[in-house]
C-alpha cells in the first residue's frame, strides 16, 4: 500500500485524465465526512438515526431534480453510469421490440444491448461521420414500429464530440406523437450523459429525454455513485431483486455518503457563472494545447469534431506510434493520460470509437486522449507538449 507519507514525497504529478475520473472536490470531502462517522445510520431505519441519513439523501435527491430540472420521485440512485445504463437497456424492452444505438456508445450501452440480443431485442447499431456525429435523417430512418429504445450518448467518452440530443428528442416527440394516432407502442429516449454534465446544458425538459444517466466521478464527486433519471410513469423494470429501495427498481442499502457528496458535487454545478468562467478558462488551456500539438507535431491527427466537442477534450493519433509505449513514456514524465476510455483501459484492445470514424485498427496508431480539469495550469499545458515532443522523437517517428 502507498502511504500518504509516501505520496507527500512524490514529485507533484500532471493529471490530464478528467474523462477517466475527476479528483474529489474539497468541499465535496467535508460534505461527505460526517456520514461515515456520526451520521452513519441505514436510511432505510425507522430510528432517529436511520432518519437522518434518510433526509440527507432527501436533500441530495432533490439538488439532483433541481439540476436536471426534474421531479425528486424520478431520480433513482445507482452504484454509477455504467449501472444506470445496464438499468435503462436491460430493463425496458422486451423480446421482440427493438433498439436503436450508435456504433461508437460507452460499453455499458454496446455490451448491455449484446446481452438483450440474446433474449431476443433487435438492435439497431447507426453509424457516425468522420468527426463522430450521427445522422439525424439515418435516426428516422431506423425507426420501425416495434422500436422500444433509442439510446444515444449525450457526450462521446473517447473524443469529446456533442450529439444533437435536443433534436432527437424533438424527433421522437413527433414520432410518438404519430404513433399515438395509430396505436403503437411509444418509443422511449435514453442518453448517456455521465461525460455532460459539467459542459452541457442538461435540463431533461430542454432535451427531451425519458431516461438521462450520471455519474458523480466525473463531477468532482466520489466514485461508486450515479444517477439515472427515470421520467414519471416509464415502464422500466428492476433488474435486480431484493428490497424496495428506489422505488423498487434499484434494491440495496442506500450509500449515504456517496450520495451526499454527490448531491455537492451538483450544488457545485448550479453556480453558472462560476461554472462558465472555469470552462472557458479550460477551453482557452485545451486550444493551447491543441495548437501547441499542432505546431509542434504536425502529422498528429485530431480525432472529432473541434467545434461540436466538449472543452476539455482533445484526442490525438499519431500513426506508426504504439499507445503503450506512448502512455508509458508520458507516465515516466510525470503526465497521466489515457488512449481512450477507462473501461477498456486494462484490456488494451482497439477503440471500437476510432474505428467508427474510419481509423485502421490494424495499422499501429498511438492514440491519446487528454482531458483538461479545473486544477489545471498553463504552466502544465506548456510542460506537457514539451515532453510529448521529447516522447515522439524517443519512439524515432516524427
Amino acid at each position: 500500500m502507498v502511504s500518504a507519507k509516501n505520496l507527500k514525497n512524490k514529485r507533484r504529478r500532471i493529471y490530464f485524465d478528467h474523462a477517466a475520473a475527476t479528483p474529489v472536490d474539497p468541499s465535496v470531502q467535508a460534505t461527505m465526512a460526517p456520514y461515515f462517522s456520526e451520521i452513519f445510520g441505514n436510511a432505510s431505519s425507522v430510528h432517529w438515526s436511520g432518519r437522518q441519513a434518510l433526509q440527507a439523501v432527501d436533500q441530495a435527491r432533490a439538488m439532483v431534480a433541481r439540476f436536471l430540472r426534474c421531479q425528486p420521485h424520478e431520480i433513482i440512485f445507482t452504484a454509477g453510469g455504467t449501472e444506470s445504463d445496464n438499468i435503462v437497456i436491460q430493463g425496458l424492452a422486451r423480446p421482440g421490440e427493438h433498439i436503436i444505438t450508435s456504433k461508437i456508445e460507452h460499453p455499458a450501452i454496446l455490451e448491455s444491448c449484446g446481452a438483450v440480443a440474446k433474449r431476443g431485442v433487435a438492435i439497431t447499431s447507426l453509424d457516425v461521420d468522420r468527426n463522430g456525429l450521427i445522422n439525424i435523417a439515418g435516426l428516422k430512418q431506423a425507426i420501425k414500429k416495434n422500436t422500444r429504445l433509442i439510446s444515444i450518448m449525450y457526450v462521446n467518452n473517447e473524443i469529446g464530440t456533442i450529439q444533437p440530443i435536443a433534436e432527437i428528442g424533438r424527433l421522437v416527440k413527433a414520432v410518438n406523437s404519430q404513433r399515438k394516432k395509430e396505436n403503437l407502442p411509444l418509443i422511449y429516449f435514453h442518453t448517456d450523459a455521465v461525460q455532460a454534465a459539467l459542459y452541457c446544458p442538461i435540463s431533461v425538459v430542454a432535451l427531451g429525454v425519458d431516461l438521462l444517466s450520471l455519474s458523480a466521478h466525473k463531477i468532482y464527486g466520489p466514485k461508486g455513485i450515479g444517477v439515472l433519471y427515470c421520467r414519471n410513469n416509464t415502464p422500466i423494470m428492476p433488474i435486480q431483486f431484493g428490497g424496495s429501495h428506489e422505488f423498487s427498481l434499484r434494491p440495496g442499502s442506500l450509500n449515504v455518503p456517496g450520495i451526499v457528496g454527490l448531491g455537492r458535487a451538483i450544488e457545485l454545478l448550479l453556480n453558472k457563472k462560476k461554472v462558465t468562467a472555469e470552462a472557458k478558462r479550460i477551453k482557452k488551456l485545451r486550444d493551447e494545447l491543441i495548437a501547441g500539438v499542432r505546431y509542434c507535431i504536425p502529422r498528429a491527427k485530431i480525432n472529432g469534431d473541434l467545434k461540436k466537442r466538449v472543452v476539455a477534450n482533445a484526442h490525438f493519433s499519431f500513426a506508426g506510434v504504439d499507445s503503450e509505449n506512448l502512455l508509458l513514456l508520458l507516465d515516466q514524465a510525470g503526465i497521466d493520460a489515457s488512449a481512450g476510455s477507462a473501461c477498456a483501459a486494462g484490456s488494451l484492445q482497439s477503440s471500437h470509437v476510432l474505428a467508427a470514424l474510419g481509423q485502421n485498427q490494424l495499422a499501429p496508431t498511438g492514440n491519446l486522449r487528454i482531458t483538461l480539469g479545473k486544477f489545471n495550469t498553463q504552466e502544465e499545458v506548456r510542460y506537457f507538449l514539451t515532453a510529448l515532443v521529447g516522447v515522439i522523437k524517443k519512439l524515432n517517428k516524427y
